[in-house]
């Protein structure tokens, strides 16, 4: 099996997917901007062979990469990043190389466009907010005049909360239209109060689900980020019935086949009128990638396994081929801020959870925003346990 994988550099700890791909006999070929002699030692051992481009923003050299392995190794098999910036790239390659493991750029819309989304969370029978897609100044103050402010407008075709905004008044409303990229499609939703939750894991080729796990994201990204927050999440040991059938239910829609997926839903805080009750569970945008960050490590430390492996095997063999009765921990990240004063040093807080941190992180300056500066991973048998680790790290003045 002939393997490319994009930017095997990028997020560092992506050569754990080569690394599980050569565990399996596969031929790795990677392709990427980076220096071969900048490659970690690991990365090089997992891969049979490295292109280097001058940029992987250059669609041209990508596909001559690519059509050079083709002639020196044959059929290529599969093409994947992984990476949700470059989904668009993922299925224009394998369009003109004809892969047919992955979406091709006749289905990529739906997992890359967050307006087309809400069909298939629709097909499910999950309920999403209602949306506009801001073309002229009278259209999108109709919208608003219709569900009332505050409003959420953020790129159709964006990653993670990058460009995302809150709108209060007209005022706001106002400077936003007078001031965004018009180039940029832009999406305007009403504004649901709820707590953000993931529904992750992989399925093979017939949809079936191969591993799941979940995660709570008590302060929102678009606060994180907007709003220089701490940042604070964790996985669940046992997934919520309705998350996991809500879950389900979007993973059957999807075009998911053979990949990671990264559900995102709310769940309501108060009755919203015309979508829910409190309680209830509506669906919010689809990324069929690992979630970002260190989660896949996080998931490696909840449940004793190597997702990395489990993906891998799910490439060469259509199933995981691992324990999945085992769930013992839950994980939770939490990161400081630089600009911010806490209660307790980092010392004392190292001390006294040395027995559950399992990872210390200063966090790269590209990373900063949506994953603060001072990161701690830890993982307990108890919720109650995770967020008296959080309290005490995350403690301010």
């Amino acid at each position: 099996m002939n393997f490319i994988f994009l930017s095997p550099n990028f997020p560092k700890s992506y050569w754990n997917f080569c690394r599980g791909l050569k565990n399996n006999g596969v031929n790795v070929l990677g392709i990427g901007d980076a220096e071969y002699d900048s490659l970690s030692p690991e990365l090089k051992n997992s891969l049979n062979e490295y292109y280097k481009v001058s940029s992987l923003e250059n669609y041209d050299e990508v596909y001559r990469a690519c059509a050079f392995f083709a002639f020196k190794y044959g059929k290529i098999d599969w093409i994947e990043s992984n990476n949700e910036y470059w989904l668009l790239r993922d299925a224009r390659l394998r369009t003109d190389f004809n892969v047919n493991t992955g979406l091709k750029n006749d289905k990529i819309a739906g997992i890359k466009y967050k307006s087309k989304m809400k069909e298939f969370y629709a097909m499910a029978g999950v309920k999403t907010a209602r949306y506009h897609i801001v073309d002229n100044y009278e259209n999108s103050l109709e919208f608003i005049r219709e569900v009332s402010y505050p409003v959420i407008v953020k790129p159709n075709n964006g990653v993670g909360a990058a460009a995302t905004y809150r709108l209060d008044s007209d005022e706001e409303f106002n400077f936003f239209y007078e001031t965004y990229d018009k180039d940029i499609e832009y999406i305007m939703e009403e504004f649901i109060n709820g707590e953000l939750l993931s529904y992750d894991g992989i399925v093979n080729s017939k949809k079936e689900i191969v591993f799941e796990t979940a995660h709570a994201y008590p302060t929102p990204i678009m606060d994180i980020v907007n709003e220089k927050k701490d940042v604070t999440y964790y996985s669940y040991r046992i997934i919520p019935e309705d998350l996991k059938e809500a879950g389900r239910k979007t993973v059957q829609t999807f075009d998911t086949n053979s990949r990671f997926f990264h559900c995102e839903f709310f769940r309501l805080l108060e009755d919203k009128p015309g979508l829910g009750n409190k309680g209830e569970i509506v669906g919010l945008e689809v990324n069929m990638r690992p979630p970002g960050g260190y989660t896949p490590d996080m998931m490696n430390f909840a449940n004793n396994i190597d997702v990395y492996q489990v993906w891998a095997n799910m490439i060469c063999f259509d199933e995981g081929k691992f324990d999945v009765d085992s769930r013992p921990y839950h994980c939770i990240y939490v990161s400081r801020r630089d600009e911010h004063n806490y209660v307790n040093s980092k010392e004392y807080v190292l001390e006294k959870y040395k027995n559950n941190i399992v990872m210390i992180e200063r966090m790269p300056d590209i990373f900063s925003a949506a994953m603060g500066n001072d990161m701690i991973t830890a993982r307990f048998e108890t919720l109650e346990q995770c967020l008296e680790f959080e309290n005490d790290y995350l403690k301010q003045y």
